[in-house]
């Protein structure tokens, strides 16, 4: 049994046909939706129009790991074999989720299969998409996608969560995602954590979604250089292969930097320095531990 899991927040530009695509799969009725308190008429539409979908409101926006965490318990409660993640804004085909199911059948020891991600209009990839199968990345896709010769599966190391099948297998071994990320990076950070247990993360060619998101311009998460740089440390310090259990060293880096600055009259990289060393202490870096401590450890962690 497969549970579709979507995080919903101020959706109602995408959400018709991200629900309509997975009516038409019939896939409906095993969809569960987790509102992270949207301020639009996104879960009105869903009310009237999908009643049939598992609708969960929650009373605060509690960020993209959190939301998806209570969707896959729900799923792992009600017995699922395999949880697909899915963003609001993505559209699939009718034999998209069942096409991956069967790939992942065959190969048991990959924790993680995505499908291709097509930009909204299917006109070509999705542009960070196509970053991530890039050869030295993902090992002969692009080849034999050219001549026209492709397998049903491919290794890689990472590709973004918009459209994840992740098998029972893995929820087990790995669990949710880490709470210390609020959006964006958690699903770097469930890569890192799928193939520290041993697990595989592949793509699946013949299976395809459409990511509706190119004509975005602003995203305060990734224009914000202060927001940027304490993801950055986050994901340093979560990540499961980095042994470093101490922020010390990254302190006495910063602030040798910041007075090389001052002493060579570098005004600007002194505030750079100086503003990372303030990010630093503003983390709660016992909690980032903790989690990442837990994350090491097999089991159902963070559901």
């Amino acid at each position: 049994m497969v549970k579709i899991i979507i995080v919903n927040y101020n959706s109602d530009k995408w959400i018709a046909r991200c629900l309509f695509s997975i009516h038409q799969a019939g896939l409906i009725d095993h969809t569960i939706i987790v509102d992270n308190a949207s301020t639009d008429n996104s879960v009105l539409f869903i009310e009237q129009n999908f009643p049939r979908a598992e609708l969960i409101k929650l009373s605060a926006n509690l960020g993209f790991g959190h939301a998806n965490n209570i969707g896959i318990k729900k799923a792992d409660e009600q017995d699922a074999d395999y949880v697909f993640l899915m963003n609001q804004d993505v559209y699939i085909e009718p034999n998209t989720i069942n096409y991956l199911i069967k790939v992942a059948q065959l190969n048991p020891d990959f924790g993680i299969i995505s499908p291709m991600h097509l930009n909204g209009s299917g006109s070509e990839l999705d542009f960070s998409f196509s970053n991530y199968i890039v050869p030295f990345k993902c090992n002969k896709l692009y080849s034999d996608i050219f001549l026209q010769k492709t397998a049903p599966l491919y290794e890689l190391h990472f590709v973004n969560a918009a459209a994840w099948l992740v098998t029972r297998k893995c929820i087990e071994k790995v669990g949710g995602f880490n709470p210390s990320f609020y959006h964006y990076a958690e699903d770097c950070n469930y890569c890192q954590r799928v193939l520290y247990h041993g697990l595989k993360i592949g793509i699946a060619p013949e299976a395809v979604i459409y990511h509706d998101r190119e004509n975005r311009t602003e995203n305060k998460y990734f224009d914000n250089t202060a927001l940027l740089h304490e993801r950055k440390l986050i994901m340093l310090f979560s990540d499961p292969f980095n042994n470093e259990k101490s922020t010390g060293k990254l302190y006495l880096d910063y602030c040798k930097m910041m007075m090389k600055s001052l002493i060579t009259f570098r005004l600007k990289a002194f505030k750079e320095h100086y503003h990372k060393i303030k990010i630093c202490h503003s983390l709660d870096w016992k909690m980032i531990f903790h989690n990442r401590k837990q994350s090491v450890d097999k089991g159902k962690n963070f559901l």
